[in-house]
């Protein structure tokens, strides 16, 4: 195959209003009762094959909400390869390929809030990875890997004026340097646990290093977050029924690139806006097996909101009907 060297999808679009960084997987995600092993042979109650990688699957998230962005990451000349190149082109998503020699793979365990993941990860870059022009772009989202083009872009960014946005799922080997050249930064509990640092003290550490807005996601307690006037406060998650989750993997990359949807919409706009937005977006997510059917469209988020409240008035209503009760 030579697909990654078709001219047409090396063309920059003057539309086009993000850049994503990060590393692709093709998910494959299954719901079984019993995991086989030695000569044992199972059969799954369901499953989905989709894009995967945290900025990848934001990306696709950000394009399902009407900004179809560019995604600079990891390719193969495999068939794995040509089916990914075949979901961006559904999506208008604008590939600029890095080289690998094997796609990566990941295998989706899902168990109700949790999920277990076994992946095979090619990230030896055979080339260089490109060097766009960055005064097209009006926001730029990184997850970390390709840890030298995430830092270029994020100083040439810094330098252009476009807003730059990290998610934090993990400590990366350069993230201390690249979060110097970050606005957003949204990071997990794991990535408080490898810093050490509770979540207070990890907001602390990203203020430290010039981030603007920061949070933590803390799964079914929310977002714990300072936002652009410097005020601590928590954004607790919707409340989706037990019995209504699926499969909580990919949810927070949707948040990502939810929230850059919506800042894309309304740059003005607050950051609560953003994330409130964003957070209705992962809720929906939850509720479907696999990355791409649990993208959402803004109906699927009206709908989500009104479905389901905050977690807080969730129980504040189930006291309140207990107390009627008694």
């Amino acid at each position: 195959m030579a697909f990654l060297a078709q001219d047409a999808a090396l063309q920059q679009s003057d539309a086009v209003t993000a850049l994503f960084v990060g590393h692709s997987y093709i998910d494959m995600t299954l719901i079984t009762d019993v995991m086989p092993s030695g000569d044992e042979k199972e059969v799954a109650r369901d499953f989905a094959v989709s894009f995967g990688g945290n900025s990848v699957t934001a990306a696709f998230a950000c394009a399902k909400l009407g900004f179809p962005p560019d995604l600079l990451t990891t390719m193969s000349d495999d068939w794995l390869g040509q089916m990914f190149w075949d979901m961006a082109r559904k999506y208008g998503v604008t590939l600029y390929p890095r080289k690998v020699a094997r796609s990566s793979l990941s295998f989706v365990l899902p168990q109700g809030n949790k999920r277990a993941i076994l992946r095979a990860r090619d990230s030896h870059h055979l080339r260089p990875f490109m060097k766009l022009d960055v005064s097209t772009y009006e926001a730029l989202h990184l997850d970390g890997h390709q840890a030298d083009a995430s830092l270029y872009y994020a100083k040439a960014c810094r330098e252009a004026g476009v807003l730059t946005s990290l998610d934090g799922g993990a400590l990366r080997v350069n993230t201390d340097e690249v979060l110097h050249y970050i606005d957003v930064a949204v990071v997990s509990e794991a990535f408080c646990g490898q810093l050490k640092l509770s979540a207070l003290e990890t907001l602390a550490y990203l203020k430290s290093r010039g981030v603007t807005v920061a949070g933590v996601t803390e799964g079914e307690r929310g977002l714990f977050w300072i936002d652009e006037d410097g005020h601590i406060s928590r954004m607790p998650a919707l409340h989706v029924p037990d019995d209504k989750v699926i499969d909580t993997s990919g949810a927070g990359d949707v948040f990502h690139g939810a929230y850059l949807a919506s800042y894309l919409k309304n740059p003005k706009g607050r950051w609560s806006e953003h994330f409130d937005f964003a957070r209705a977006a992962s809720a929906f997510k939850v509720q479907h097996l696999g990355n791409e059917v649990g993208l959402p469209s803004y109906e699927d988020i009206a709908e989500t909101r009104r479905l389901y409240p905050p977690a807080e008035a969730a129980a504040e209503a189930r006291d309140s009907g207990s107390s009627r009760r008694a």
